[in-house]
């Protein structure tokens, strides 16, 4: 179901080889093989290689070109280098210092968001493997229950409480995200008060306690929206690490009583609500803003539509 949304960062390419976290000298010996490569984060940004003035991946480094690091993470193993079989994974996460002693540029420190689309299925996971892990560890330093200094265990999949040993685990945050359709199969796309001119979106949310997936895009398609939908048909998930979401994609159908003149934008997250037909959005493409095409969120536009739009997103 995830390849009919052709949704980047929902594959699974490395072997994230857990039982190597119990490993008690893991990174001493991971920083002693030479095979080792290393994802380099600074402030939710990595490096990528550039051949023929284009981006073409990951630009992961060896031990010996980092430092240091505030955090370390074994993300587990996979092919990364011809010719070198499978190659350990570790993120670190750097501060200013080390950040600018391996790429000075900041012009050469890229954004998931911005430049993701263009990474191969397994830069891609590792990416966002990284990220959703690097942004819980800037997060959660200190315990929950307590708020005690935490420290970081089991090859950076564990924190444990400094004070009464409370072990605290990586957080993933539920979200759905959902297609609207009417009965004339038109679309419904929102725009936040935040957003420039002409940027759309579907309507997403996060799960609540105690709710169920489908019953959360009810809720979060009336609650934004004031439209009521029916049988929401799962489509595809994949993560998104901002910080630590997995975005699960629906589409819907507007129930058949509902009055569409009743269509409202909640004003707090959603500010302007439109329908549109493909016609309309293949005729209005080049001047709309829509999500990167790394995201579910166009993969979901897209799968309506029928087939890729280039966009003023990809213009600009």
């Amino acid at each position: 179901m995830n390849d009919t949304l052709n949704l980047p960062l929902a594959k699974t390419p490395v072997d994230r080889d857990y039982l190597r976290r119990q490993e008690p000298n893991l990174f001493d010996d991971l920083w002693a093989d030479a095979a080792t490569r290393v994802l380099v984060l600074h402030e939710g940004k990595a490096l990528l290689r550039a051949e023929d003035g284009h981006l073409v991946g990951l630009d992961y480094k060896t031990t010996e070109e980092v430092p240091s690091a505030l955090v370390r993470a074994y993300l587990g193993k996979a092919q990364v280098v011809k010719g070198l079989g499978e190659s350990p994974l570790v993120l670190a996460v750097v501060g200013d210092n080390s950040a600018n002693q391996i790429q000075p540029d900041a012009a050469n420190w890229h954004q998931l968001r911005r430049t993701g689309s263009g990474l191969s299925e397994l830069d891609a996971a590792v990416y966002a493997q990284g990220l959703a892990l690097a942004n819980w560890h800037e997060t959660h330093q200190h315990c929950a229950q307590c708020g005690s200094l935490s420290i970081v265990e089991q090859g950076g999949w564990v924190r444990r409480c400094m004070k009464d040993g409370k072990e605290l685990f990586p957080r993933t945050d539920p979200a759905i995200i959902v297609s609207v359709v009417d009965a004339d199969d038109r679309i419904l796309l929102g725009s936040q008060g935040a957003w420039e001119e002409n940027r759309w979106s579907v309507l997403a949310g996060f799960v609540e306690p105690g709710e169920s997936l489908t019953q959360a895009v009810v809720r979060e398609v009336f609650e934004e929206a004031g439209v009521v939908v029916v049988e929401p048909e799962y489509l595809g998930s994949q993560a998104w690490p901002y910080p630590f979401s997995l975005m699960v994609g629906f589409t819907a159908r507007v129930a058949a009583d509902y009055d569409l003149a009743s269509v409202t934008p909640d004003g707090i997250e959603i500010e302007k609500l439109r329908w549109f037909t493909r016609q309309e959005l293949a005729n209005e493409a080049a001047n709309l803003f829509l999500p990167g095409k790394v995201s579910i969120a166009r993969a979901l536009i897209e799968h309506w539509y029928g087939g890729q739009l280039i966009t003023a997103s990809e213009l600009s």
